[in-house]
């Protein structure tokens, strides 16, 4: 796309020395499929989603490196096999590394924010987690009013520390203007954060998840996370067992809860920005982490294709009506004869995701607290 050549300031082509082109991939692997940066910036109308990376971590540590955690990455996600014909994937390369941290946050929030403008889902395969911020720039600098959601055993509100991936959320969360309508935070671990903390983002009408309870309710995440338009993940989520790179906490998500949480981000029709942030190959075991991250791809590419048979909630014969008053409130709710997915109706008539739960409390004359929660926040 020529209107796109100028993206090529901002990006290193992938190295297919790197990644083994030279070796072949076999019919229907992803190395086969995906269109890449190579010699020349790949035809991008076709694409629906976007492969990009970036390696910048300066923002865990004032002295890094650029680590090569994008490519090794890719050199895991390219031997899958690709189920997802009716997706067509492309991988753009690289985000080159800026003079200063804020000249990466610069480039990263360009080649995205042009990306998303046209309508394309972008992955990025990050380096540390204060990318995130960049992320979100691609919204504000467009003064879009965003949704996001989290994936991270800490909250990263540590303004002690002198590392930006410590406390990014501050600037996100309460940076004026803001844009940030509502925000999750999924599978944080009680012992690392401050209960003030806690107390904190409750006053801000904001919803955290302990791992305990997204471990024991992961269907749960899947309404909040159809919700959002930003969604981030950081590897300190996942156990080691499961991402040997991490080394956080001894305790975290299964390599199969991390999976499930990427499905249903790439399952919801208004998530168009996906980051996976935190891993240092120089940390890994056997590549495991990076296969981990991988298959964490894939499953996005799988939610995504489940969620194109998703019919638009105005298409009523698509949907099974429930009307119901709970608390003497009035509201229908709306379950998808496709895929079984959930929604409730606010007062305002707009519809927000929930779950199968939320009906059934409905139904028992209880206010679900989902409702109730939207309700604070409007």
């Amino acid at each position: 796309m020529s209107d796109l050549n100028n993206l090529t300031d901002f990006l290193h082509p992938v190295e297919v020395d790197q990644l083994s082109f030279d070796e072949g991939y076999k019919n229907s692997q992803v190395g086969k499929i995906v269109d890449v940066y190579n010699e020349s910036l790949p035809e991008l109308d076709a694409a629906d989603v976007v492969l990009v990376g970036c390696d910048e971590e300066r923002g865990q540590n004032i002295a890094a490196i650029e680590s090569g955690s994008a490519n090794a990455i890719r050199k895991e996600f390219y031997k899958l096999y690709y189920w997802h014909s009716e997706t067509r994937l492309a991988d753009i390369g690289n985000v080159r590394k800026g003079a200063s941290l804020a000249d990466t946050y610069a480039a990263l929030k360009t080649v995205v924010g042009e990306l998303i403008s046209l309508g394309k889902t972008v992955i990025i395969l990050g380096g540390s987690h204060d990318l995130t911020l960049a992320q979100y720039q691609t919204y504000s600098s467009h003064k879009r009013i965003v949704e996001a959601a989290c994936v991270d055993a800490l909250i990263d509100l540590d303004l002690d520390s002198i590392n930006r991936a410590d406390n990014f959320l501050m600037e996100m969360l309460t940076g004026e203007p803001n844009y940030i309508r509502h925000y999750n935070h999924i599978g944080f671990q009680s012992y690392y954060v401050q209960p003030n903390m806690l107390e904190t983002m409750d006053k801000l009408r904001f919803d955290c998840f302990r791992l305990g309870h997204v471990k024991d309710n992961i269907d749960e995440m899947e309404p909040v996370i159809r919700n959002v338009q930003l969604f981030s993940f950081d590897i300190s989520a996942i156990a080691p067992a499961y991402a040997p790179a991490n080394r956080t906490s001894p305790n975290g998500l299964t390599g199969e809860e991390a999976c499930s949480l990427m499905r249903f981000a790439g399952m919801s029709p208004n998530v168009n920005t996906i980051g996976v942030y935190g891993y240092s190959p120089d940390k890994d075991v056997h590549q495991l982490t990076a296969k981990q991250i991988s298959q964490m791809l894939w499953y996005a590419l799988d939610g995504r294709n489940r969620g194109k048979r998703e019919a638009a909630l105005d298409q009523k014969e698509a949907f099974n009506e429930f009307h119901i008053a709970f608390a003497e409130v009035e509201t229908t709710f709306l379950q998808s004869k496709k895929t079984g997915r959930w929604w409730i109706q606010l007062p305002d008539k707009k519809y927000i995701a929930c779950s199968h739960k939320d009906y059934l409390l409905a139904s028992s004359n209880e206010i679900p607290e989902r409702w109730l929660r939207a309700q604070e926040r409007s």
